[in-house]
């Protein structure tokens, strides 16, 4: 009997190797993708000096200016996450509620903390948003007007904000209200802290929750 080689070149040979070794590779396990490390920074740096703040003309007028927080030394945010509370249909709305900033050092997002000062009680926080490159330097805030003294006031309803590499980010906020114009920009440096406008919870009452923000500005030059 005549044994006949196989060809090693062949079109068969080739696809039937091709096959096997995707077949191999679908049993091999999926290595989970590495999550950073996140921390609350707190009050914990409020004392971190800055060089401007940013703040723009419509925010509205219940409630007062809470605490600030910002980003540890030479810690830049980098992206936010919104807390929203959605349309109620005849309740009573919040819009949104609280602005959480994602600060980091540099260009690493292995480590990364947050910031927010204080925030509202209803709505769920939205998922990050974060510049490509770069930092946060300036924003938009937008804002429905007092409704008289029968209406629904939500006052803040969503953000947007402009990156150092340039692209504009906004936020998943609800649409009542116009944007402000843009704040001044924080110039060489970039956005290290929060300092929020509430309105305290109204018992039954008409709630506006967040009705204001403005935002602390650090030079990178300094660090």
């Amino acid at each position: 009997m005549r044994l006949t080689s196989v060809n090693m070149t062949t079109p068969l040979f080739t696809a039937l190797s091709f096959l096997a070794v995707l077949a191999l590779g679908s049993c091999l396990p999926t290595l989970p993708e590495e999550q950073p490390y996140v921390e609350h920074a707190g009050i914990q740096y409020s004392a971190r000096p800055y060089t401007s703040l940013l703040a723009v003309p419509n925010g509205e007028q219940f409630g007062n200016w809470t605490w600030p927080e910002m980003c540890p030394d030479k810690f830049f945010a980098v992206g936010f996450m919104l807390r929203v509370e959605s349309e109620q249909y005849g309740l009573d709305d919040t819009a949104l509620n609280g602005i959480r900033l994602i600060c980091a050092k540099d260009e690493d997002r292995s480590f990364l903390y947050t910031i927010e000062s204080h925030t509202g009680f209803f709505g769920d926080w939205s998922d990050p948003q974060y510049c490509p490159r770069g930092v946060l330097t300036s924003f938009q805030l937008r804002v429905e007007l007092h409704q008289g003294m029968f209406g629904d006031d939500t006052a803040a309803n969503n953000i947007r904000f402009r990156c150092s590499s340039n692209p504009t980010l906004t936020g998943a906020g609800l649409d009542y209200g116009e944007y402000s114009l843009w704040s001044q920009d924080c110039g060489d440096g970039g956005i290290c802290g929060i300092e929020t406008k509430m309105e305290e919870y109204q018992y039954g009452l008409d709630d506006s929750s967040l009705n204001d923000v403005r935002f602390h500005c650090c030079a990178k030059l300094q660090q």
